[in-house]
């Protein structure tokens, strides 16, 4: 039996990926206390092995089982692996560390996918597929073999969101069946510890443009006989964090550009004077909150050039062609002119109003009719300040950085 362990991390972090070409199929298990269904399990993917003649092995990734899992998972015929960092990310990316075969179709161990019928899996990876999804909705979900709240509304609203925002075709996100090439799921450098990392997988499959096919597959109950490991409302939050966090147009540009939009088009409404509308009157404080709502929306869009750049860095996006100063950055000299300008428009903005007070005192003999231009000049500040200081922020995410001189 072999072991992943370390202090900090896990072992099979920073460890060479294995180079085996002797195997053509990895059936990878994750596993916790899975002993009423893991065996039937390992039996039926060795008894697919047989069957189609493929050169291949049944890996079983055991996450801390304390029910003789990984002592029946061996005495069926599988390699096992101790994963002993909790987790069903974690005992997922150790076990594709140690997968011995070019491709890897994972399962979970439960009963409820049917590791005995994986022809088309492995038929659309000799396709030259780098993913290939199940799609449960496709191919069938027995009765009780999913709950109600995540079949008609946490699955298709996650899968619809991951469509939407990274432009997949794949009906089921959340498949735990699915086959892959292992120099791909290698490339993705997944990270995800729960069972976010299903999702991950998709992800970055989408942003690195690798080749997806979909299958239907049938969805079976489990035969565990106790609670899932899967917490619906934890995992799915944690499931849309993941996904905005790969998706920096949708967490910080669109948000950004809607309000800028609404602040410049309702600001530059209320500048002139007070506005009426269905009975209320908008006056300054309208028109501080539409200023409050350029800046923030500036900040935003902002964030997303910051996002967009650290993706391009870590190999998440490729370079783009038709915004390619995204790949490079703006010069710093360049911002920092641009930001200087706003700056000084707003403070001469500023010192004027203020100097039209001399003869008063410098006191406005009206202060709402003096408040009305301040607000746009102090703006103008605010977004000078804010490009100056990102663009060094900018600066700093192009500084070059070797990772490996920084590992203990």
């Amino acid at each position: 039996m072999q072991a992943a362990r370390s202090n900090r991390e896990p072992a099979w972090a920073h460890a060479p990926a294995l180079v085996v070409d002797e195997l053509e199929l990895t059936i990878l298990m994750p596993c916790l206390d899975e002993a009423r269904t893991l065996g039937a399990c390992v039996d039926n993917a060795l008894r697919f092995l047989e069957r189609s003649g493929i050169q291949g092995e049944v890996l079983v990734a055991d996450n801390g089982s304390r029910d003789g899992s990984r002592e029946l998972a061996e005495q069926h015929g599988a390699r096992v692996i101790l994963v002993e960092e909790r987790g069903y990310g974690r005992a997922l990316s150790a076990g594709i560390w140690a997968a011995r075969g070019r491709y890897v179709v994972m399962g979970d161990s439960d009963g409820s996918y049917d590791m005995a019928e994986l022809s088309a899996f492995v038929d659309r990876l000799r396709e030259g597929y780098d993913v290939v999804m199940g799609n449960r909705f496709r191919g069938g979900i027995e009765r009780g073999a999913m709950r109600p709240l995540h079949r008609f509304l946490g699955n298709p609203v996650l899968s619809g969101i991951g469509r939407l925002f990274f432009g997949s075709a794949c009906g089921d996100f959340y498949c735990g069946q699915r086959g892959f090439l292992r120099a791909a799921a290698l490339r993705m450098d997944l990270c995800s510890t729960g069972m976010e990392f299903a999702l991950e997988m998709l992800v970055k499959a989408s942003l690195l443009r690798l080749k997806v096919a979909e299958i239907p597959i049938v969805l079976h109950p489990d035969g565990r006989g106790r609670r899932s490991h899967l917490r619906t409302w934890r995992d799915g939050w944690r499931s849309l964090r993941l996904f905005l966090l790969h998706a920096p147009r949708w967490l910080f540009l669109y948000p950004g550009l809607v309000l800028m939009g609404i602040g410049a088009l309702m600001g530059g409404w209320l500048l002139p004077r007070a506005r009426s509308f269905a009975d209320v009157e908008l006056d300054l404080g309208a028109l501080l909150c539409c200023s409050a709502a350029m800046s923030a929306g500036f900040q935003l869009a902002i964030f997303f050039v910051f996002a967009t750049k650290l993706a391009i860095q870590r190999g998440l996006r490729r370079k783009p062609v038709r915004f390619a100063w995204l790949a490079r950055g703006p010069r710093l000299e360049v911002s920092l002119a641009v930001g200087s300008l706003l700056f000084l428009c707003g403070l001469a903005a500023s010192l004027r109003n203020g100097f039209a007070w001399a003869p008063d005192g410098f006191t406005a003999p009206d202060p709402a009719a003096a408040l009305r231009p301040t607000i746009p000049a102090v703006l103008l500040m605010t977004l000078g300040c804010q490009v100056v200081f990102s663009s060094f922020c900018l600066g700093l995410l192009q500084l070059p950085w070797n990772p490996e001189a920084t590992r203990d």
